[in-house]
C-alpha cells in the first residue's frame, strides 16, 4: 500500500476514493475521524489520506486526479441581474432567478 495524498476534509477524501476505486485503482480513506484530535494532535496531522491499495497504480492514480483538478467550473450569466453564478448552482444567489435552459 502506498499513501497517495491527504485530503482537506473527509467529504472530498471519500469523492476522491470512489472516484479512484471506479477507475480501477483500489483506493482506502484512512484517519477519517482523527479530526476531533486536532490541538492535541498537529492540525496536518489529522486529515484524512488516500492510501492506494497497489502500488503501481500511483502513476495513473495521480494522472486521474491531476486531470480532475484541471476540469473547469461550470459558470452562467444570470438572465434576472446578469450576475455570474458559478459552480453547479442552478439558481441565482443575488435575485433567486433559475439558470436558462438551452
Amino acid at each position: 500500500m502506498r499513501r497517495l495524498l491527504r485530503a482537506p476534509n473527509a467529504a472530498l477524501a471519500q469523492i476522491w476514493a470512489d472516484l479512484l476505486c471506479q477507475a480501477g485503482y483500489p483506493t482506502t480513506v484512512q484517519r477519517l475521524f482523527l479530526s476531533g484530535a486536532a490541538g492535541e494532535l498537529p492540525p496536518d496531522q489529522c486529515l484524512p489520506e488516500l492510501w492506494l491499495r497497489h502500488d503501481e497504480h500511483e502513476a495513473a492514480a495521480r494522472a486521474l486526479l491531476a486531470e480532475l483538478e484541471r476540469t473547469p467550473q461550470r459558470r452562467w450569466r444570470c438572465p434576472g441581474c446578469d450576475e455570474e453564478v458559478e459552480g453547479g448552482f442552478e439558481q441565482c444567489w443575488a435575485c433567486g432567478a433559475w439558470e436558462p435552459r438551452p
